[in-house]
């Protein structure tokens, strides 16, 4: 199944980690793997110091928001992290592969509408296997792919106010 996550509300990425939880508490073997985030979030680090043999991630993010135009460099970085995705998928290992921020690179232009249509494709020769995609503007053609579409909602946020990102509860 691919799985979803999307809108403009918190918590697509903390949604994909309680579903790495919920599945490395099954015994269950996971990979994932951010676009643009640096692994630096506390969910991630609880992951990479708990998650043992059973956990791979992987990450060649800036830790910072695209505004614009991508640089080159960005553009490169998300390819690599693109093709670790390949790899982990094709490689059989694992039950659960996540691309955190896929879709945010997607619509920022750090990945191309090819790339994520031939990751998509090549998700859906290996029907054994969990793929998870979050971020910001879930194009349609994807959603009408996946098996699970969940979108988050901002309804209102103590951001708007000013209020910087608390350790353990945004970050």
């Amino acid at each position: 199944m691919i799985h979803i996550y999307t809108g403009d509300g918190k918590g697509k990425t903390t949604a994909a980690t309680g579903l790495t939880v919920r599945a490395l508490g099954a015994g269950l073997q996971v990979f994932f793997a951010q676009f643009i985030k640096d692994g630096s979030s506390s969910e991630i680090c609880f992951l990479r110091e708990h998650g043992g043999n059973a956990f791979t991630y992987f990450t060649r993010g800036e830790g910072k928001f695209i505004h614009g135009k991508p640089s080159p460099e960005t553009c490169e970085l998300a390819a690599e992290t693109l093709q670790a995705l390949q790899e982990a998928l094709s490689s059989g290992k694992y039950n659960v592969i996540v691309a955190d921020e896929f879709l945010g690179s997607l619509h920022a232009g750090v990945i191309s509408r090819e790339d994520a249509a031939d990751f998509i494709a090549l998700a859906e020769k290996y029907p054994e296997t969990e793929v998870i995609l979050t971020g910001r503007n879930a194009p349609q053609e994807l959603t009408e792919k996946a098996g699970l579409v969940t979108e988050m909602k901002c309804i209102k946020h103590y951001f708007e106010q000013k209020r910087p990102p608390r350790k353990g509860i945004e970050m």
